[in-house]
């Protein structure tokens, strides 16, 4: 109200000095003081209205700056993640080459042993019944070391776990089917015995753990038999999975 009695004061003192205003009555005079009251009165409401504006204002500029410096927290959080993760795949990428590096070495380094053959290299072919009852397998598909084909043994050049695998094909008038022999003793095996069916086909396969020197080799059943030709029924392969 100081403000409006100041006000009130100020257009007083200029309505003195208007023309006329001694010879105005006391009604009239009265009725000039009423709408000036008014609009003083007027006056500070929209002062009052301008007053919580304003506080709005302050509020809502607080409330802009936290957003702000809410941001600002946000985007250093988020520039460090991504310094992490662009750190993180510079060390990821560089594992992967260690790896690759280490896998070209031991593929280098591994021995590379591998063999794969048929009883027959020309023609037809029964082997047994007989004393030596060892196959030799003639015919060679690939053979980068280790399987003798004048023996038909194969020799183990380093430890390691080696897979074998075998077919064995013949007919009914005796016995058909092979062993597979580590160092002379019986591993794995095919067999069909004598029977009216015609002929008999059989495979068998195994991993065998051998130490550098051991010997596999197949051998016939007593009184077996087996056949082969170019077709290659009866064979026998191996490689080294890996050395241990």
């Amino acid at each position: 109200m100081e403000f409006g009695a100041l006000l009130l004061l100020t257009l007083l003192g200029l309505s003195f000095g208007e023309p006329g205003f001694v010879q105005r009555d006391y009604m009239n005079t009265l009725e000039w003081l009423r709408a000036k009251v008014e609009f003083i009165n007027n006056l500070e409401d929209k002062l009052k209205i301008f007053d919580g504006w304003q506080s709005d204002v302050y509020a809502l500029e607080a409330r802009l700056n936290a957003t702000v410096d809410e941001l600002t927290r946000q985007k250093a959080e988020v520039d460090r993640l991504n310094k992490e993760n662009q750190d993180m795949g510079m060390r990821l990428n560089a594992t992967e080459e260690e790896i690759d590096k280490l896998k070209q070495s031991s593929a280098k380094d591994a021995p590379q042993i591998a063999f794969s053959a048929c009883l027959s290299n020309s023609g037809e072919i029964y082997s047994g019944p007989s004393t030596d009852k060892t196959l030799v397998f003639k015919r060679i598909f690939s053979n980068t070391g280790g399987y003798d084909q004048s023996t038909g043994v194969f020799t183990a050049s380093v430890n390691g776990l080696y897979y074998f695998t075998f077919s064995t094909y013949g007919y009914n008038t005796h016995i058909a089917g092979a062993i597979l022999m580590k160092n002379g003793a019986r591993q794995i095996s095919t067999y069909d015995n004598i029977s009216d069916d015609g002929s008999d086909i059989s495979s068998n396969s195994a991993v065998l753990q051998l130490t550098a020197g051991d010997k596999v080799h197949m051998e016939l059943w007593d009184n077996g038999r087996v056949y082969d030709n170019w077709n290659g029924h009866t064979t026998f392969s191996g490689f080294l999975v890996f050395p241990v």
